[in-house]
């Protein structure tokens, strides 16, 4: 596929978000100062309060592109079921997914439309925000001015951007076990080819990978890129991890025995 044709694919940022406000209001706000936009804003919603909600309805207003706002009943860690119904609901092409935490770059819709590709999916990366400077940009709000200089961040290579040293830092392997759901890419076709999400996996941990796993076992590549796509994750209490070991020996049940398609995904999303 031509940079011609990539960049005329329509294109969903989804966000996926829990109890938090507070951070998905700085995410919205990073979205609007995009120099590109997506073509629709999707807000995958595992059972957040009411403050969420009135949230996203008082941003609406603010974009010229739709907001949707997706949302089941808060019972436990449950984000492979949300995402699959989301990305179920778009037409869109292509799919940016990122977490309610993540506080974009400017150019970050702009550079995943660049590293687009068929045959791939894109495994970004992002840069840690201390305790204190998270808590400020809350406090403060985004202005769209995070340098890589700035003081309360942590890995700031991931800071970086750089259109020219990013071509030297990309690599195409075939490997899933790296990847983060918080800053990740893929076309829908592919999603839908390998079920979605899989709906086995409940709690925290490891459903990303399985799925870029599913990925790999069905003929795609990674894409790995750095200094592009640059994004900022919040600091925030660790999440229970109870089922960690759970998903991660099912990640690894996948990847042995080369799986493509999930039993409960995007086929079946009430069950």
């Amino acid at each position: 596929m031509s940079t011609t044709d990539v960049k005329q694919s329509s294109l969903a940022l989804v966000i996926a978000t829990y109890n938090w406000p507070e951070a998905l209001k700085l995410v919205l706000e990073s979205v609007l100062v995009q120099t590109v936009m997506p073509d629709e804003i999707l807000i995958a919603d595992d059972g957040s309060g009411y403050a969420t909600k009135l949230l996203i309805d008082a941003y609406r207003d603010k974009f010229n592109i739709p907001l949707r706002h997706f949302w089941q009943e808060d019972n436990g860690f449950r984000k492979t079921l949300i995402m699959n119904q989301a990305i179920a609901s778009t037409d869109c092409e292509y799919i940016v997914q990122v977490d309610g935490d993540i506080v974009l770059n400017t150019h970050f819709i702009e550079d995943h439309r660049r590293v687009a590709e068929k045959g791939h999916y894109i495994r970004g990366s992002r840069v840690q925000v201390s305790d204190i400077a998270s808590k400020g940009l809350i406090r403060r709000g985004y202005d769209g001015n995070m340098p890589a200089y700035m003081p309360g961040i942590s890995n700031r290579i991931n800071a970086l951007r750089s259109l020219l040293l990013s071509r030297f830092f990309i690599k195409k392997s075939k490997r899933s076990n790296n990847v983060i759901g918080c800053n990740c890419a893929y076309w829908r076709a592919d999603f839908v080819k390998v079920n979605g999400y899989n709906c086995e996996l409940n709690g925290w941990g490891h459903e990303d990978i399985e799925l870029a796993s599913r990925f790999i076992n069905s003929g795609l590549s990674q894409k790995k890129v750095k200094m592009m796509a640059v994004c900022y994750h919040l600091h925030h209490p660790l999440q229970s991890r109870f089922r960690e070991s759970v998903n991660y020996n099912i990640y690894q049940e996948t990847a042995r025995k080369g799986i493509m398609f999930c039993a409960k995904g995007l086929t079946n999303l009430r069950y």
